[in-house]
């Protein structure tokens, strides 16, 4: 069966899962509440499903009536998945189409939809998909790892997202809303202990100070203690322990109905492990690892520690107008960040032995740090609150960064690890602006539509220096860009419980640069504006008297000069290009139920099939000796991999999640087991294909067994994460050796949970 049947045959076969759920056609539309006053005054039957509010158009509506593909994970789920001190990767798989990797560990999370996304290392990486935090954009990647604690809810919006949101998400946007400060006194402490002298704290404290004025502080704190040991007496010889504190303090002043000032201050401070690079642990001619390989074993010569400390703050304004609502949105944010390891991955080199594990060509210590970051972002924003059949919003948004990253290098064999005198050094100014406006529009009761228009100019001044003892390299680079963006939505009532939509939506990345110099005649490379074309059309649908829901979505996207990073072969260097064309296609299934007054489950599935279209494109294959299967031709007398019709890197074709949980009430409480389940196939590291650089099949699953006692405000539970403890590698690092990075291993403990 050739690839495009197999695709169509998997795509009737979702889509027949969508249709086996009865639409009961013959029933008549039934008038929608807005999603706001439904929310607060939904009366639920025992058994059926809570409304889902969301804000992905930016203003609160009931999922089923957004027409886009949308998943949330939000309460008891959110708990489960957090439940072992999991940094921001626990999202990965728990959602279809989404997964989330890092080269970095706790740090630099990097985050792809439908496939889309950049596996770039260099500190100053765009990503394709975009981070809202408490509606404050996270451009740089350190931000993105910000702990997750008291949130109320984590919405992905899948595809393009470039008319609300904007630059930078063409593949989507993954968007967290903090819980905000309410009228009344509640809050949580939560505290798990668990292997590996995990110690995991998370609260919040809500407290009305006055009729006008509400304050709540939530924070968190995580230890994990070393598991991982060098028996050799050189280098860090204990590793991935960590210390991760967070706090976020909103203070919510509302001294009329019309006027409300949200102010919220946070930070973190990290202390712990890079990523743990190991040498030669992948078998050569296969992806798997050697024979009696020792996870707790890490023999290295080479200094490892990571530490990341991050600040900022925001104003929100809303001032509530006869038919018109005012935002006023100013963030600013600030980090700190250092990170050295021994890439590497192990001790000696073939000209200073002794060396190993295997073969080490050449030491590579490294360390990279961010000593100066600053961003602010300001939006104004209007949006019309009549009750007419039209709605509209419009406003402008200002984004300013300023960054510099410096690489440095470090001499293993010498006493004491001393860093080398060469090094090299970024700087960048980023500017941009946006005007952008959409309007919604009710036809009849039954037919709603869309559209929307964002016009975005960014502006980059680059600077690249070599700094060695023979010279100075001086390489600078700017790029003006701009870009109008548009999307057409519609939503169709089939009956009051089945919405069917369709949506054409376009996005835009800004031109990106690096200059992680490697030597006096190595230069920056940049990669210009990628623009993404994408179509999709669903089914909503509430089941069996709303005691089950489905949300069914295929879709079609066409992304135009794609911007990639390829390695360098021999050298720890990344270089930025554009593909002329890459495409992606699929289908993603969401289905919630509740099975009885005792089982509730949750299913998603995805499937994704991308491709890379440049028939001239080439990069440098591994510098390592692996088994490169892409054809093989030769450029200057270099060899080369040619990689068109290649998927897109670190892009599963299929993904799944299942949740299962059963409740029943014992003495004067309830007893609940909940179980989740991830999947998702095979994907290849690079962007040329290599045996041993292809992710196997990875299958997670996690168990929390607990009791629930005094309405519910107790809970005590025995938690476990990846409960069957696979092992395997999940990225590589292909210039040196056959070296690879690992997944977390299982890890399990207890918690108690107190809400008052």
């Amino acid at each position: 069966m050739t690839e495009p049947t197999r695709y169509a045959a998997r795509t009737l076969i979702a889509l027949a899962v969508a249709a086996a759920f009865p639409l009961h056609a013959q029933e008549a539309p039934q008038p929608q509440p807005a999603a706001d006053s439904a929310a607060a005054t939904e009366t639920r039957q025992p058994g059926q499903l809570e409304t889902v509010i969301v804000t992905a158009q930016r203003r609160a509506e009931n999922i089923k009536d957004v027409p886009m593909s949308i998943a949330t994970v939000k309460g008891e789920k959110l708990d489960v998945l957090t439940s072992g001190g999991q940094d921001i990767r626990f999202l990965s798989g728990r959602s279809p189409s989404v997964a989330i990797e890092s080269d970095y560990g706790r740090t630099f999370p990097r985050f792809y939809i439908r496939g889309l996304g950049n596996t770039d290392f260099d500190l100053n990486a765009s990503q394709p998909v975009g981070l809202v935090m408490d509606d404050i954009v996270q451009e740089n990647p350190m931000l993105k790892g910000f702990p997750v604690f008291d949130v109320d809810q984590v919405e992905v919006l899948r595809g393009p997202q470039g008319t609300l949101f904007g630059r930078n998400s063409p593949a989507g946007v993954i968007k967290f809303d903090s819980a905000k400060p309410v009228f009344k006194t509640e809050g949580y402490l939560s505290a798990g202990f668990g292997k590996d002298r995990v110690r995991n704290i998370d609260g919040a404290y809500n407290i009305p100070v006055s009729d006008t004025v509400a304050i709540r502080f939530a924070g968190q704190s995580q230890h994990r203690g070393n598991r991982v040991h060098n028996d050799r007496p050189t280098g860090t010889r204990d590793f991935e322990g960590y210390k991760d504190n967070a706090a976020r303090l909103q203070v919510l002043v509302k001294p009329s109905a019309d006027f409300s000032a949200l102010f919220n201050v946070h930070g973190r401070d990290m202390d712990g492990n890079a990523t743990l690079f190991r040498a030669n642990i992948l078998k050569a001619g296969t992806n798997g690892l050697v024979d009696n390989f020792d996870f707790g074993s890490y023999p290295t010569d080479g200094v490892n520690e990571q530490h990341l400390k991050n600040k900022g703050a925001s104003m929100r304004l809303r001032w509530d107008l006869p038919g018109v609502t005012l935002h006023s949105i100013t963030g600013y944010e600030t980090l700190d960040f250092y990170s050295r390891a021994d890439v590497d991955g192990g001790y000696g080199a073939s000209y200073a032995p002794p060396m190993g594990p295997g073969f080490i060509p050449f030491l590579v210590e490294t360390a990279d740090l961010i000593p100066n970051h600053k961003q602010l972002s300001q939006e104004f924003r209007a949006e019309s609150t009549t009750k007419g059949p039209l709605q509209w919003i419009a406003g402008v948004f200002y984004f300013k960064e300023d960054i510099q990253i410096d690489s440095i290098s470090f001499n293993s064999l010498a006493p004491g690890n001393p860093q080398n005198a060469n090094y090299a050094t970024q700087e960048q100014n980023a500017r941009s602006w946006a005007a952008f406006g959409s309007v919604n529009y009710a036809i009849n009761d039954r037919l709603k539509v869309r559209g929307g228009l964002r016009y975005t100019s960014d502006k980059k001044d680059f600077v690249a220096q070599r700094i060695e003892t023979g010279g100075r390299s001086y390489l600078p680079l700017s790029q003006d860009s701009n870009n109008i963006s548009w999307d057409a939505s519609g939503t169709y009532v089939l009956t009051k419980d089945t919405n069917v939509f369709a949506r054409v939506a376009t996005g835009y990345r800004a031109p990106s640069m690096q200059g992680r110099l490697n030597d006096l005649g190595s230069r920056p490379s940049m990669a210009g504006a990628e623009k993404v074309l994408s179509v999709e059309a669903g089914i909503k649908q509430d089941l069996f008297d709303r005691r089950a829901r489905l949300s069914a979505t295929a879709f079609h996207y066409r992304v135009k000069d794609k911007q990639l990073t390829a390695g360098s072969g021999t050298v720890n260097m990344n270089q930025l290009l554009n593909a002329d064309k890459a495409t992606g296609q699929g289908v993603e299934l969401d289905v919630q139920a509740n099975l009885s007054d005792s089982l509730s489950m949750t299913f998603g599935s995805s499937y994704n099939d991308t491709e890379i279209k440049d028939a001239s494109l080439y990069v440098l294959p591994c510098g390592s000796g692996c088994t490169v299967t892409n054809p093989i031709s030769f450029v200057g007398g270099t060899r080369v991999a040619l990689i068109n019709g290649n998927p897109l890197p670190r892009a599963p074709k299929w993904q799944h999640n299942f949740t299962l949980k059963y409740s029943t009430p014992v003495a004067n409480g309830e007893f609940y087991a909940f179980t989740d389940w991830a999947y998702r196939s095979s994907y290849n590291f690079f962007l040329y294909e290599a045996v041993e650089y292809k992710a196997k099949d990875l299958l997670e699953g996690g168990l929390r067994v607990g009791y629930k006692w005094g309405d519910g405000k107790y809970d005590l539970a025995l938690y476990g994460r990846n409960i069957t403890d696979e092992v395997q590698s999940v990225g590589a690092i292909d210039f040196n050796n056959l070296t690879g990075i690992l997944n977390e291993p299982r890890t399990y403990g207890v918690q108690f949970k107190m809400n008052f």
